[in-house]
């Protein structure tokens, strides 16, 4: 017998309630997956484009011009120029200066034109500084010049740091500007990123703003520079420059590590001078540096470079001019070609490449002497520092090699020893010399900056051998002053924590070297 059951009213209102109730959690369930998916996709989109804008402007072509190497060129000589600050007890110390005589004289000796191409050029200082009035030394010898020799053309290139990024003019160049000389402002936008993880979001953000306005936030640079614009300040985290140091006529060029800066006066540096065919090919590099910023034509009328016997193609001296990531090319490929007998010597301001670092102890372990002389990292400009990279990279180094890679300080005060110089002492055939503008840091090196170096082979015995050799033993073995200190001076436990934070900034791509 079937007996039907028939639902009681109690029982059909509890189905329905459940029912009703799974319908409407389903329904909510749905509603906040399309709120999430409302909100996490443009966030996903946002952070695709972010990453695709990271990769193009790590890896996108370089303009044209960009990381150049010259072709080889003989010369009977190369000049080698430098300034030390010499420690003798008091704050400055002693000055031997060579650098801004010798470009003040290739200005007051240029007849056809002038190019100049500054990283640093200003006057602006911290409250509690007073520093040798260098920018002013130059510009008017720049301002004689063209007033002497109207017809001739001078210009003028640097980068925009010196108007802290558009916040103010500088003073300086509004004169030359006046007076008839062309100054351009370097625009390194074109250029990769060297923080891709800021620099993304400038470029997708901020960049559209412009950098116009009145600065109104203190100067961190020089407290006693004008005041900059938040937007200058989004600009600066870029960390991207023209990083050359050149004086270029017709009859000379001369390629140094210093920058004519008021509070960079006392920094000690080197400089390396030539004559001769590589001149043109100088100046076309310079070309593309202006071009980047759409200037035109550096000169308006072909240039004729003064002959001179420098020129003579059966000369002892082999020559290449190179800026950015050709640098690189030539310093590995001299440390690669160290051996056992020889002497590989480095001054150098910022040592951190890794690859350079690789090279330096495969070469150690070959059997080639390594001598670095470091600056400390403890100063900028008259402000404190911590010591990186420079002191983690040499702790580094040290236990990598076994403690064969020897390493001195510079003793400086409130000075840098700014040299970017690799001199490498063939035991046999003809010696390598490369110095110029660049730091060993991947920004210096890695096709991120403008920069700008000489690249010399030099057989034993010539003038230039000798003033090398001269100028580092001098140094490394404190002839006549305490110039350098010994790797301890500047090493203890806090030296394994530098290194970590070291490690996360190159990481992470947020260093200022």
């Amino acid at each position: 017998m079937n007996i039907r059951h028939t639902p009681q009213p109690h029982e059909s209102a509890a189905a329905a309630n459940t029912d009703g109730s799974a319908a409407d959690g389903h329904h909510i369930h749905k509603r906040k997956r399309r709120r999430r998916i409302r909100i996490l996709l443009p966030l996903l989109l946002l952070a695709g484009w972010l990453a695709g804008v990271m990769v193009y402007q790590t890896h996108k072509p370089l303009p044209p011009g960009i990381s150049y190497e010259s072709g080889l060129y003989q010369s009977n000589k190369l000049d080698f120029w430098y300034d030390l600050t010499v420690p003798d007890g008091s704050a400055q110390g002693r000055r031997e200066e060579q650098i801004l005589p010798r470009m003040l004289q290739i200005i007051g000796e240029a007849r056809q034109f002038l190019i100049v191409d500054l990283f640093l050029f200003n006057d602006y200082t911290h409250k509690d500084q007073s520093f040798p009035k260098v920018s002013r030394m130059l510009t008017d010898k720049l301002l004689a010049q063209q007033a002497a020799y109207p017809e001739m053309e001078i210009v003028f290139i640097t980068d925009e740091v010196n108007t802290n990024y558009g916040s103010a003019p500088n003073a300086l160049l509004e004169e030359m500007k006046a007076a008839g000389i062309r100054v351009i402002l370097t625009d390194v936008d074109s250029l990769r990123d060297s923080t891709p993880a800021y620099s993304a979001v400038w470029r997708t953000f901020i960049q559209w703003f412009g950098q116009s306005g009145q600065g109104w936030i203190p100067n961190l640079m020089a407290s006693e520079g004008p005041d900059i614009t938040a937007r200058s300040y989004l600009k600066l985290l870029n960390v991207k420059a023209n990083h050359r140091k050149l004086v270029l006529s017709e009859k000379t060029a001369l390629v140094s590590s210093g920058n004519v800066h008021d509070a960079s006066a006392y920094h000690s540096n080197i400089a390396l001078e030539v004559q001769g065919p590589i001149l043109a090919e100088i100046l076309r590099t310079e070309q593309a540096a202006a071009d980047l910023s759409g200037s035109g034509p550096l000169l308006s009328r072909e240039p004729v470079f003064a002959p001179q016997e420098a020129q003579a193609s059966s000369g002892p001296l082999a020559v290449r001019y190179l800026t950015e990531g050709k640098v690189y090319k030539y310093a590995l490929e001299a440390i690669a070609s160290a051996e056992r007998g020889d002497v590989l010597w480095m001054g150098m301001f910022y040592l951190a490449d890794d690859g350079i670092l690789d090279a330096l102890v495969e070469a150690s372990a070959r059997g080639a002497e390594i001598r670095l002389l470091l600056d400390p990292n403890q100063n900028a400009f008259g402000r404190d520092k911590i010591g990186i990279p420079n002191r983690p990279v040499a702790m580094d180094l040290h236990k990598r090699s076994g403690g064969s890679i020897a390493i001195r300080w510079y003793n400086t005060g409130i000075e840098q020893y700014h040299t970017k110089l690799l001199y490498l002492a063939k035991a046999s055939g003809s010696s390598i010399v490369l110095g110029g503008s660049t730091n060993f840091t991947k920004r210096n090196l890695d096709d991120y900056n403008l920069e700008n170096n000489l690249w010399v082979s030099v057989p034993r015995g010539e003038p230039l051998f000798l003033e090398l050799e001269d100028y580092f033993t001098t140094l490394w073995n404190n002839e006549g002053a305490e110039y350098t200190l010994p790797l301890e001076e500047y090493q203890g436990d806090i030296t394994r924590l530098k290194y970590i934070l070291f490690r996360l900034q190159t990481l992470l791509g947020f260093t200022t070297f």
